[in-house]
Parts: C-alpha cells; sequence; structure tokens
C-alpha cells in the first residue's frame, strides 16, 4: 500500500526542468528564455509548469504582458542556478577522468617561483598537454592556500613545506640561496662563504606576505641572528635587486631567480655560500584525495624532467597520495 504525505518519497525535479526555470527566471520572458536554451515555448511553459508541480510551489506570477518571480520564485532560482552549475562540474570532472589533461587546470604559483619556471611549466604544458586548458593565477601563499582548499584553485606551485591539513605536496626540487651584493662589497664574487657572514649583514627583505622573506628571516636566525634586519622593503625582487645595485644592502635570491634579476645591471655580483647551502624545495601542491591526483602526480614527475636544466636538484621519488 502506498501512504501519501509526511514520509512519502517525493517526485524528483528534471534537469530539463531546472534548466527552463533558470532561463526564465534570467530572462523574465519565456520567448527570450526558450531562444537561449534551445527550447520551444509550449516546451518551456510545459517544463517549468511540470517544477511548479513537483515542487508544490508557485514560481512565477504570469500576467499578459510580463513575467515575475514569486517569492518562493526568487529563493528556489538560487538553488535551481547552484544545482546546474555542480551538474555542469559533474561533466567536466567526468570528461577528465575520461580524457585526462584536458578541460581547465587554475594553477597558483607564487611571486617569487613563477617568472623563474613558468617558461618551462607553459612550454611543457604546450608541448605535451595540448588539450589542457591552464590557467595561471600568482599571488601570494597564504591566498594560495585559501584558494586551494576553498576549490578556487586546482593546483599550485610554491615554496614548502606548508604543512595545512588536507593538502599534499609533490616535491619538485631544492634550490640553493645565492647572496647578491654591490659591485664593490668585499663579499661579491666569493665562493664559500659562512652564513654567520649573514650576521653583520645590511639584508635587504621582500615586503610582509612573502615566503621568501620568511625563509630569509630564517636563515638569519640560523646564522646567529637574533634581530630582525628590516631596513627597506620591497613588492617583488626585481625592485630588490635594484635596490641592492644601488648601494642599500644585499639580499638572498633563489638560484634559477640569479640570472633573470641580476642581468638588469652591470652593479652586482653574487657570492655562494659554503655546504650546506641555506636552500629552499618547491613543490606542487594539491588537495588530498583531488579527483585527478593521478594527473598531478603525472605531471609532477613530467616537471621534474623539464626542470633538470635550471640550477636545481631535482628530487627523484615516488609520489604518494594516500
Amino acid at each position: 500500500m502506498t501512504v501519501s504525505g509526511v514520509g512519502a518519497k517525493r517526485r524528483q525535479p528534471s534537469l530539463a526542468q531546472l534548466r527552463a526555470f533558470v532561463a526564465v527566471a534570467e530572462h523574465l520572458h519565456f520567448r527570450d528564455a526558450a531562444a537561449a536554451i534551445g527550447m520551444s515555448q509550449p516546451a518551456l511553459s510545459g517544463a517549468v509548469a511540470a517544477l511548479e508541480e513537483t515542487l508544490g510551489v508557485t514560481l512565477l506570477e504570469r500576467t499578459t504582458r510580463k513575467v515575475l518571480l514569486s517569492p518562493a520564485g526568487e529563493r528556489l532560482a538560487v538553488r535551481a542556478k547552484a544545482v546546474l552549475e555542480e551538474v555542469g562540474a559533474l561533466m567536466a570532472e567526468a570528461e577528465a577522468v575520461r580524457a585526462p589533461f584536458t578541460g581547465v587546470l587554475r594553477l597558483g604559483v607564487i611571486p617569487t617561483v613563477a617568472p623563474y619556471l613558468l617558461p618551462t611549466v607553459l612550454q611543457l604544458v604546450h608541448d605535451r598537454y595540448p588539450h589542457l586548458d591552464l590557467q595561471v593565477h600568482e599571488e601570494q601563499t597564504t591566498s594560495l592556500v585559501d584558494g586551494l582548499t576553498t576549490g578556487r584553485l586546482d593546483l599550485l606551485l610554491l615554496a614548502v613545506p606548508l604543512g595545512v591539513p588536507g593538502v599534499v605536496e609533490l616535491p619538485l626540487f631544492d634550490e640553493d640561496f645565492v647572496l647578491v651584493t654591490p659591485l664593490d662589497h668585499p663579499l661579491g664574487g666569493r665562493e664559500g662563504i659562512a652564513r654567520e657572514a649573514l650576521k653583520e649583514l645590511n639584508l635587504l627583505l621582500l615586503d610582509e606576505g612573502h615566503c621568501l622573506r620568511d625563509q630569509a628571516l630564517d636563515i638569519c636566525r640560523e646564522a646567529g641572528r637574533a634581530d630582525a634586519p628590516v631596513t627597506t622593503t620591497a613588492a617583488g625582487l626585481a625592485t630588490l635587486v635594484q635596490l641592492v645595485a644601488g648601494g642599500l644592502g644585499v639580499t638572498l635570491l633563489p638560484r634559477t631567480a640569479v640570472r633573470v634579476e641580476t642581468s638588469r645591471s652591470d652593479q652586482l655580483r653574487t657570492a655562494s655560500f659554503a655546504a650546506p647551502a641555506p636552500a629552499r624545495r618547491v613543490a606542487l601542491a594539491m588537495r588530498t584525495g583531488a579527483a585527478r591526483s593521478t594527473e598531478y602526480a603525472e605531471l609532477a614527475s613530467a616537471l621534474r624532467e623539464a626542470l633538470r636544466s635550471l640550477p636545481v636538484r631535482v628530487l627523484d621519488r615516488p609520489e604518494k597520495l594516500t
């Protein structure tokens, strides 16, 4: 025996009904809405009426001249649009499963990595994954991690460790830091300098929020420097290096940035640290359990090979995707 009322299983609206209703909600005109989704006007009107019957509410107020959303219609139009967007995302994800390295990949990159690694990344994607729609977002670490955890971004390229729950890191390489000095600085051009030399130097840093600033401060603390050597800061590495060229102090650059940044001035010299030199690790980062985790691991492996021509120590290690 079938029981109606509370507890009875209600019919579910169809996607066609939801599309019809959302189109009418957006256009407030049956003819325009029907044209927008490629449906005949009678079919669209019937789909909306069927949805009203299924939901048990009046969604539209119809007059001879115009169409208005009822109060219930205004509330449910938002929900219906969200459902259709999620269905679209589901279909896109299914397409990615059927055909790896297709569709959109939203990649977040920190500013102290982007100018030096993106040429290699973009060339790799162009050559090996031509059907991948790579969209690049350059932001600071905090913003990137927030974008990853909220779903705004799919994959990150940045310095690690992050220590963020729910985020998996796929290490790519380690790279040493190099000391950049003015042309006439006594340490300029030297090799094998001790970290302790940083205790006496006027070190120029990036602004707050850059992970490279935090790394430089950590290196100074490891060298035995207790104070924060902050007298002048810059928003980017290009400005930082020009301040060094102007004689305001010295700075630390990751080795991948040295050729690009020091070529802008003939008033600079570099110096290398004694082993083990201060270094940073760069990795891809993804959400734990990401649907495309296998693709991201393959991309990490391909990137390691592509980056071997750069002055870095590539990390050959199997991916742990759990």
